[in-house]
């Protein structure tokens, strides 16, 4: 199941925000919780390259707690997804690289009124990326 998602550019600016089934909320902005993540990303990337007994090439890709896991891609631009889901979820690295080169590159980087490093505020981006979020078998229990 998806809970949320955060895009961040190389600056650690939030340049998008979503979500689906949260179920609980921090009690905090978006703002404040925004920041926390990232920063909790920097020093989780940086203690990971330290640590690390072997060369960490792609760094981390996940960590899990016994409520959730959260995923984390970052493509060669800087720009960083991160998705929390169930602990269940797998194949979540794929669906962040095809998140990427179909919903944000086909509606963000393609989109002449939008300006690097500002936030998205596109309805068709909008759209798209809750069309492939819920299409996805990660999404969540589908009613029938």
């Amino acid at each position: 199941m998806i809970y949320n998602l955060y895009i961040f550019d190389k600056y650690g600016t939030l340049m998008y925000y979503s979500e689906w089934n949260r179920l609980k909320q921090s009690g905090i902005t978006k703002d404040e919780e925004a920041k926390l993540m990232y920063g909790m990303l920097f020093s989780l990337k940086s203690f990971v390259n330290k640590i690390s007994p072997i060369d960490p090439k792609e760094g981390f890709l996940f960590y899990k707690t016994n409520k959730y896991a959260l995923h984390y891609v970052e493509v060669s631009s800087g720009l960083k997804f991160v998705l929390n889901t169930d602990t269940t979820a797998t194949g979540i690295k794929d669906f962040l690289l095809q998140l990427y080169s179909k919903i944000w590159v086909e509606y963000v980087v393609r989109n002449p009124l939008w300006t690097i490093g500002t936030p998205v505020t596109s309805d068709l981006f909008k759209t798209k990326l809750d069309e492939f979020v819920r299409a996805s078998p990660l999404f969540g229990p589908k009613i029938i």
